[in-house]
């Protein structure tokens, strides 16, 4: 079949506050731009290596380029990995810019050290270090 890879688009409430999470706190950086009457409605970020992901913002009652209507936003249908240095560092430094903490940091049976925040749209957005060897 030839798939080669993944990009993962976060439909946003407000593309400039997840890109305030994403981009200025999370350290993505953008890759790519499109703008409309010269207001953002998709950014393309990249973290490290390569891990990629888009924010699109989505108007009241909009629907996407598949018809499908992308609002209202209910349940979370997203959540999104983010591996650090420091687990416990990183949250403190999320909470002290306002990012709600949904879960504290602590160690897992699989030898890794794990949090939670919430995105500005309420999506989880796990923390974590990797365990020795991975």
């Amino acid at each position: 079949m030839g798939f080669r890879s993944a990009f993962p688009m976060l439909a946003c409430d407000d593309l400039q506050r997840s890109l305030a999470f994403y981009r200025d706190a999370l350290g993505f950086r953008e890759t790519y731009r499109f703008e409309d009457e010269g207001t953002a409605t998709f950014v393309a970020l990249q973290l490290g290596d390569g891990s990629g992901l888009g924010l699109g913002g989505v108007p009241e009652g909009g629907a996407g380029i598949h018809g499908l209507p992308q609002r209202p936003i209910s349940g979370r249908y997203f959540e999104l990995c983010v591996y650090c240095d420091d687990v416990d560092a990183s949250i403190e430094e999320l909470r002290a810019l306002g990012h709600p903490v949904l879960v504290e940091p602590s160690g897992t049976p699989w030898g890794e050290r794990i949090a939670y925040v919430a995105d500005p749209d309420g999506h989880p957005v796990m923390l974590a270090t990797p365990s020795a060897g991975r």
